[in-house]
């Protein structure tokens, strides 16, 4: 079982153009759809969409149109009622598939919505696998929100927690590697250069310096770590190696949500014993899957691409500090 928790969800209205988007114009779409939005939930659906068990948690309130959207998802669902509503996230595509997000602030918890959540959480990990803390944190909760719910879940669970994986950016990413030593993170290059204290704008060699910063924290401070690279694949990093997996080539509709999939990708495979190259390759898979379709549609095992995904061995060297 796979348990997802979305503190910050979204209604994630994707738009696709006919031509570029050109500010301060009007335009007709090609077309538009609505998905129920937020990480966690995105990785409860790919996992769900492969015939495996997941649950996903959420913060909704009763009477948000997004709850209908979450009930149509066709995924296991732990509500926590708020008085907030969902947000709106908006993407905008082009032909070329270049992508244009619009993602709007959630509504704030409540101290006492908060501890709901928290305890909805420690509840559904119960028995599971994986536990992902994914995505932003709504306003109202501190940045250590994720680092203190890891805390008690390990807490109340003991050598019975699950692995926990955190797909997060900025402070609430950097309090859990300061803090909570997670089992997997899956930051991007810009997410992973952010949380060492750099800027990856300049990087000539975009693996080495991936590698060089990933050796930072793993294995001292995080089990492992998936480190996506859009069309240049993806680089994991634990205790035992590293590896690189190349992208496929592939026609993109929508770069939304391919993250998420990717982490689901990897978690499916490892549900299933794969050893971290087949994990590998399964992670790029799926992302490069999402990728080809519209909006945030959660891709199954029928819309992987198809040939082998690529994985070496990419040697590092193991930090020192």
């Amino acid at each position: 079982m796979i348990v997802t928790l979305t503190a910050n969800p979204s209604a994630d209205r994707a738009v696709v153009l006919a031509e570029a988007l050109a500010p301060g114009e009007v335009q007709r779409a090609l077309s538009s759809r609505e998905d129920a939005g937020g990480k966690g939930v995105n990785v409860a659906r790919v996992v769900t969409a492969a015939g495996a068990p997941a649950r996903a948690v959420v913060p909704v309130n009763g009477h948000d149109p997004y709850r209908l959207l979450l009930e149509d998802a066709g995924i296991a669902l732990d509500l926590v009622e708020v008085a907030g509503r969902a947000r709106a996230n908006l993407t905008i595509t082009d032909p070329a598939g270049e992508t244009t997000k619009l993602n709007l602030p959630g509504a704030e918890l409540s101290a006492a919505e908060a501890r709901a959540l928290v305890a909805g959480v420690v509840a559904a990990a119960e028995g599971a696998t994986w536990l992902v803390l994914a995505g932003s944190l709504p306003p109202g909760v501190p940045p250590t929100f994720y680092a203190d719910l890891i805390e008690a879940v390990r807490e109340r669970w003991g050598s019975a927690a699950p692995r926990i994986a955190v797909d997060a950016s900025g402070a609430a990413l950097a309090a859990v590697v300061e803090t909570a030593r997670p089992d997997l993170i899956k930051p991007n290059h810009e997410e992973l250069a952010e949380l060492v204290g750099e800027d990856a704008a300049d990087d000539a060699d975009v693996l080495a310096e991936a590698a060089r910063r990933a050796r930072a924290l793993v294995p001292g401070r995080v089990a492992s770590a998936l480190v996506t690279l859009g069309a240049d694949g993806a680089l994991l990093f634990s205790s035992e190696g590293a590896w690189r997996g190349r992208a496929p080539r592939i026609q993109v509709a929508s770069t939304v949500g391919a993250g998420d999939s990717s982490l689901a990708g990897y978690l499916l495979a490892d549900l299933e014993g794969a050893a971290a190259p087949e994990r590998l390759a399964r992670s790029i898979a799926y992302g490069a899957a999402a990728a080809t379709l519209p909006g945030t549609q959660a891709p199954t095992p029928a819309d992987l691409p198809s040939g082998t995904i690529t994985v070496s061995d990419f040697p590092t060297p193991i930090a020192t500090s």
